[in-house]
């Protein structure tokens, strides 16, 4: 049992048999006697120049008993021969090559082409002689059989062409094409024919291309060939460029309508950019009446019966679209962004009446093709937003939009990540409405995505805070919760990856936050992170650019014990660091402070941290810090930073006496004499450092503001924690005073139980009373006096004037109506306050509600008065 068991684990599949058989073939090539040296020494003895040779007579030797590589490399090296020695080279040189490219291969023959046209950029020789000496090589070897070696001559003849005179491409190019044209001629030789007149349409008049290069046009046009044929219709925007307006709607129109019906789907892709990229020259007739019937003709073949064309109108549809928007009714509108919206989602859902099985057998090429499409619109959005007017965005566009950026393929992400400040700029007021999309793509997947991002971060962000006249506060205060989180895991993707340029591009960017977000934010959520990867980072560049922005934000940090705390964090944790590459990045850190800071703030913080580092035992470290010494220096000012001065000169002197490393020490000396060249600016402006000190006093007047701003929101916190004491005191005492209020009432009301039981006149007395006591408790609430509704002894006063019990019934019925009436108008600010007794004993009654020590008193009178009546 035991055999079939250890045979069952083995695999003697063929594929694993012809595996162990290439191992084998390896080891065997392993174990082959190395060659010890690549050439024989018969080959090195015909590869041996002699050295007394000059560079003219070796390039000739070589070109004509060398090796092809040798020769090669003389063609390479023609523009420096014709720099140092233009005459010899035409003269001596040049032929040879001629010659030689007759039966040269392919690599000396591209090699050529290159060094052709470097003469002819770098101007070499004057015009006139290099058309006698080069274009004829030029158009020897322009129709190579190898058809790379053709394109590569080509490139450098139409470049030729920009630069030669009008009669010199008469008789060297224009008067040969004809021939070169003809049906007779190659394949090769028609191609090369159709892109030289695309070149010359722009060399001559119009009259002239008429007459000579038309026939020819409309001849290719018709050539048998649908390769000549898609090369003469992609040349036809040029030609017409050259013709004119008229002649292009009377000879180039015809041609691009006939190649549009072309049986080759080439020629039909061709003749549709062709057509989208001259609509301008069209004019309302054309556009109507020929290019709007072919273009919608395009549109519903592509779903139909020529896909081919899916990717270029997709492309195209856009710039098509805002072209044709003056001809197009609203149906047609309609049409078109419906279209696009169908575009859009091309792949994603059932489309081109496919259904599920067949989805799921679609080619390889066909998903890539899908792919390329919703890139192109992507690509094509912001010219669409522009078409149905950003106004009818969120109800036309929208959910396109969404779905964009929600795309499950990386390159239409990418696409719509570059384009978003687009969007946002034409979106205006309303780009609050794609804040969700601009974190998704800031959390996407793809480090692509976010790269893409990145690049206009900062004008995205300030369009989200600042966006329009419309966007209320609100909206951007909304805004700003969703975005720190997403800014936030974007750091930390950026950093986890391996790509540290994208992460030091998302630093850089990240220091225009402190125009986007508040201090607070800035300090709890990215400053803390900043210091992390300066400390902890293994990057220099991506160190540097976290330095850089932490400066920023310190720059424009609030409150002056944050600043302080992060000062001394990089005092402690860079500058005194246990790591020299810490107190590298402490020097990197403390260039930026001076770069953004005054003067004054440099010398305050970090003048003698800095100079502590002389005595650094690195001497990396020290080296650093001489090159810095000079920009220290410079932010000295006299008189008042005479003993920083003095400082820093004992420290160059301890650095001169003392320094043993030979490298640091060349560096001391040589900055030693870079100092004492230096000039000192003063406490008063001078002409040489006007600008400097000038920039220098604005930055030390903002650090100033940002202090007073500080102690201003102290005090105004200060203030408004005293008025919240106040207001507290108050609320308290009149919550004790109602609560008095309220039990003194019950006990009244319960020690006089006859007052309920009297006559019916007295009943109708107390009735009458009641009602106008009720009036008057409705008028004494006057808008004046309307914050003691807001107090907690507003239930209490309605309660004894709405239930008429306790204490309110017993004093309101005491009133005559005299008093009654000169009170109630007193209240109204009429009338001054009565001073008859019946008045004082309405003043002091209604006086208990915010006076206490009056209480009793109030209390006592109110019941003699009941007893009277009784």
């Amino acid at each position: 049992m035991h055999p079939i068991i250890v045979f069952s684990r083995m695999d003697f599949s063929q594929s694993n048999l012809f595996g162990y058989i290439e191992d084998l073939q390896e080891l065997t090539i392993i174990e082959r006697p190395v060659r010890r040296s690549l050439k024989t020494p018969e080959e090195i003895e015909r590869l041996t120049v002699d050295e007394e040779l000059s560079d003219i007579e070796r390039a000739v030797y070589l070109l004509s008993s060398g090796q092809d590589i040798q020769g090669t490399s003389v063609v390479a090296n023609l523009p420096v021969l014709m720099r140092q020695n233009p005459a010899e080279t035409l003269r001596r040189v040049l032929p040879k090559i001629r010659e030689v490219l007759h039966v040269a291969g392919v690599e000396m023959q591209l090699t050529a082409a290159v060094s052709f046209l470097t003469v002819l950029q770098e101007e070499s020789v004057s015009i006139h002689t290099y058309s006698h000496s080069f274009l004829h090589i030029i158009l020897q070897n322009l129709e190579h059989r190898d058809a790379g070696v053709s394109n590569a001559w080509l490139e450098t003849l139409l470049a030729v062409i920009e630069a030669l005179p009008k009669e010199t491409i008469r008789h060297e190019i224009l008067n040969p094409l004809v021939s070169k044209a003809q049906l007779s001629q190659t394949l090769q030789s028609r191609l090369v024919s159709c892109k030289i007149m695309g070149k010359l349409a722009n060399k001559f008049e119009a009259h002239i291309i008429k007459r000579e290069i038309l026939p020819l046009v409309k001849s290719l046009c018709q050539d048998v060939e649908y390769e000549v044929r898609t090369c003469m219709c992609r040349q036809l925007e040029h030609i017409a460029q050259g013709v004119g307006t008229e002649l292009t709607k009377t000879v180039v129109l015809p041609e691009l309508v006939e190649l549009a019906r072309d049986e080759g789907s080439s020629v039909r892709l061709a003749a549709f950019e062709t057509l989208v990229n001259l609509l301008d020259m069209f004019d309302a007739d054309d556009r109507s009446q020929t290019v709007l019937p072919l273009v919608k003709s395009f549109c519903e073949k592509s779903f139909k019966a020529d896909e081919s064309i899916l990717v270029s109108l997709s492309f195209h549809l856009g710039k098509l679209c805002n072209g044709l928007y003056g001809i197009f009714t609203p149906e047609q509108h309609l049409r078109f962004l419906e279209f696009y919206k169908k575009l859009s989602t091309l792949g994603l859902q059932q489309e081109n009446g496919h259904n599920d099985n067949q989805l799921q057998l679609q080619t390889l090429e066909q998903e890539k093709k899908y792919i390329s499409v919703r890139k192109n619109c992507a690509y094509n959005f912001p010219a669409m937003i522009v078409f149905v007017d950003p106004k009818n965005f969120h109800l036309e566009l929208y959910s396109i939009f969404f779905c964009l950026c929600h795309d499950p393929e990386v390159p239409v992400r990418y696409t719509m990540a570059i384009s978003f400040y687009e969007v946002a700029k034409l979106l205006n007021s309303g780009v609050y409405a794609i804040h969700k999309e601009l974190v998704t793509l800031l959390q996407d997947e793809s480090l692509e995505v976010l790269d893409a991002l990145v690049g206009h971060l900062p004008e995205i962000l300030e369009l989200m805070t600042n966006g329009g006249e419309n966007s209320g506060s609100e909206s951007k205060l909304l805004s700003i919760p969703d975005l720190i989180p997403a800014l936030t895991t974007a750091e930390q993707r950026a950093a986890t990856s391996l790509k540290w340029r994208t992460h030091e591009k998302l630093l850089q960017k990240y220091a225009c936050l402190p125009h986007i977000i508040s201090s607070d934010q800035i300090y709890y959520r990215f400053l803390h992170r900043m210091l992390t990867i300066i400390l902890t980072n293994n990057v220099l560049p991506v160190q540097k650019a976290a330095a850089r922005t932490l400066c920023v934000y310190l720059r424009y940090n609030r409150k002056q014990e944050q600043r302080h705390e992060v000062i001394q964090k990089l005092i402690e944790q860079l500058g005194q660091g246990k790591s020299y590459w810490n107190r590298l990045r402490f020097l990197d850190t403390c260039e930026f402070i001076m770069e953004l800071f005054s003067k004054s703030f440099f010398c305050k913080y970090f003048f003698l941290p800095v100079l502590e580092l002389t005595h650094d035992p690195v001497a990396n470290v020290r080296m650093k810090l001489c090159y810095l010494l000079p920009k220290v220096k410079s932010t000295l000012k006299i008189p008042t930073d005479k003993h920083l001065l003095q400082q820093l000169e004992l420290c160059i002197r301890k650095l001169l006496c003392q320094e043993k490393d030979k490298d640091v020490l060349t560096i001391v000396k040589r900055t030693v004499l870079e100092l004492d060249r230096m000039e000192i600016s003063v406490d008063a402006f001078q002409k040489r450092f006007y600008e400097n000190d000038l920039l220098d006093q604005e930055k030390e007047r903002q650090e100033h503001l940002l202090l007073e701003m500080e102690q201003l929101e102290k005090e105004k916190q200060q203030n408004e924690g005293r008025s919240t004491n106040i207001n507290d005191k108050m609320f308290e005492k009149k919550r004790r005073d109602s609560k008095t209020s309220s039990v003194l009432a019950k006990s009244i009301t319960l020690s006089v139980p006859g007052s309920s039981s009297g006559t019916s006149a007295g009943k109708e007395e107390k009735k009458s009373k009641l009602v106008r006591s009720q009036s008057f408790s409705t008028q004494a609430l006057h808008p004046k006096y309307s914050n003691i509704d807001k107090c907690p002894n507003k239930s209490s006063t309605t309660g004894y004037t709405s239930s008429v019990s306790g204490m309110g019934k017993s004093c309101m019925l005491s009133f005559s109506d005299d008093s009654f009436r000169t009170h109630s108008t007193g209240n109204s600010g009429n009338a001054a306050f009565p001073s008859s007794s019946s008045s004082r004993n309405l003043f002091n009654s209604t006086d208990q509600k915010n006076n206490g020590n009056k209480e009793s008193q109030s209390r006592k009178m109110s019941i003699k008065n009941r007893k009277s009546n009784s």
